[in-house]
């Protein structure tokens, strides 16, 4: 075990509506981390904007240790919080950001707080990692900023986490840094974190209507995938994605419903909706809008293929889930 080191000081700024995981997954590993060491070699605080209680997407309000423009000497700071969320007074608040980063503070996001912090606009054209469920609606919104599709993402002076399970891994890569790998192998163990991601791993994407994820499915099965993946708003013919792949179009036919139980055209449908309904839930485009951004001609089709996959139109969702709000903010997965 090392001898005593120099605290490293975590802020997590929560928004209304943040991810309540996320926010424990920075935590516990370090208060663990502290136990098992003998050494109070982290240290944690809960920062909001506003000196006020903060409800979080599953309804615990959390009272901030301070707010963002007293935050001082911390060595991170991670935004939490869902896609839509934004500060009140936006030229105080970067203030108070330029200020931490002009003492050397990491700044970064879990999951949906990447579109606060792009919306700061600090980030510039750096890369981040965007959660795969909000790919779409970062794109929309910030064209020109790359997203990675690994769990973390650190480069230049920000540290971007997808999710929650990101967010442990993470935390523990920095118990490594500053405890030695024998603390942070305890920690893992003592959560049962099945096994210590490196931050270049590429995020985990569920198949579609199957009990697997992407990567677990037969090779030109996912190769076709990322084919459709690259062409949702210019859709591409079946015919053209076999050929990519090196199957015919009856054998890609066989070798969809296999692994899938879908059809190649079913599946890639589902796909061109569910990008959809990220721009639908999370963007405020306009319905015809994003209808073309699916590859859609006209929105008429676009609206009866969204209802036969979810049961509503776009404008009844996206005002089911305006209706779900959580103060000012939205509900939202953990991720």
């Amino acid at each position: 075990m090392k001898d005593q080191v120099e605290k490293i000081s975590l802020g997590i700024l929560i928004f209304p509506g943040f991810p309540m995981a996320c926010l424990t997954s920075c935590i516990e590993p370090l208060r663990a981390a502290n136990e098992i060491s003998g050494q109070e070699a982290f240290s944690w605080h809960v920062i909001a904007e506003q000196d006020q209680p903060i409800q979080s997407s599953a309804g615990v309000t959390f009272f901030p240790d301070s707010t963002l423009a007293d935050a001082q000497s911390l060595t991170h700071l991670l935004f939490a919080s869902s896609p839509n969320s934004v500060f009140d007074n936006p030229s105080k608040a970067n203030a108070a950001l330029q200020r931490l980063m002009r003492n050397k503070t990491r700044i970064g996001a879990i999951s949906g707080g990447v579109f606060p912090l792009a919306r700061t606009r600090l980030t510039r054209d750096n890369p981040l990692s965007v959660h795969w469920c909000y790919e779409a609606a970062f794109q929309a919104e910030f064209p020109e900023i790359p997203i990675h599709g690994t769990v973390i993402c650190e480069e230049g002076a920000f540290s971007t986490i997808s999710g929650a399970s990101a967010v442990f891994d993470h935390m523990l890569a920095l118990i490594e840094k500053r405890l030695g790998g024998d603390v942070m192998a305890e920690v893992a163990c003592w959560f049962q974190h099945p096994f210590i991601r490196s931050g270049t791993v590429t995020q985990k994407v569920p198949a579609i209507s199957t009990a697997q994820s992407q990567d677990l499915l037969p090779k030109q099965v996912a190769k076709a995938i990322q084919h459709f993946a690259e062409h949702i708003g210019n859709p591409i013919q079946i015919s053209e994605v076999a050929d990519a792949v090196g199957l015919s179009a009856r054998s890609l036919e066989r070798s969809f419903k296999k692994a899938t139980g879908h059809s190649p055209l079913t599946y890639y449908r589902r796909m061109r909706m569910n990008q959809a309904r990220q721009l639908v839930l999370y963007t405020n485009d306009p319905i015809a809008e994003v209808a073309y951004m699916v590859g859609y001609a006209t929105p008429s089709a676009f609206m009866r293929h969204y209802r036969e996959t979810f049961g509503v139109t776009p404008i009844s969702d996206r005002r089911a889930k305006n209706s779900m709000r959580v103060g000012s903010d939205d509900v939202l997965p953990s991720g």
